[in-house]
């Protein structure tokens, strides 16, 4: 393997970690991120963007693949965040949390971080997505169970 394949390789994995990780904290609560987030020393980091909650278009397609079309307005919370050593982290939530979204960004530079990268990995993602997934599994072992099944019955001909 060629030193730029083994490189883009590394650059695609880190990307797939780094969205990955972006996944669970989007769908983790703010006080779950912020109990993980306490059980490691944060690095030194600077605000790029302070948090601040803003409005984004919505938008849909007529019959799921159709014309697209503008459904609404939804308000989300956006921060950037720079780490001593130059990483950068973006966060971006539904909903008015700007702490939320400020700690999402600083997980994100720590993701790209190859000194925190593992640590943030198995002190605040892995459990968040445990979590996650535990909470899916009981919202579809609820749902499951108050399924129905309809028959339907046919005369014969005669």
């Amino acid at each position: 393997m060629m030193a730029s394949d083994e490189s883009q390789s590394n650059e695609s994995a880190g990307q797939a970690r780094r969205k990955a990780a972006m996944a669970v904290l989007a769908h983790s609560e703010a006080a779950e991120i912020s109990g993980r987030l306490g059980t490691i020393a944060l690095p030194a980091h600077e605000n790029l963007r302070e948090p601040e909650n803003g409005l984004v278009m919505v938008r849909g397609r007529v019959g799921g693949d159709g014309a697209p079309f503008n459904l609404g307005e939804a308000t989300v919370s956006r921060a950037a965040v720079r780490l001593s050593t130059g990483e950068v982290g973006f966060g971006y939530t539904l909903g008015r949390d700007r702490q939320k979204a400020q700690m999402i960004a600083l997980c994100d530079a720590m993701v790209q971080s190859d000194q925190f990268a593992d640590l943030v990995e198995a002190k605040v993602v892995a459990p968040l997505r445990a979590a996650v997934i535990a909470g899916r599994n009981r919202k579809a072992a609820e749902t499951a169970a108050t399924r129905v099944d309809f028959y339907t019955l046919v005369r014969g001909e005669g």
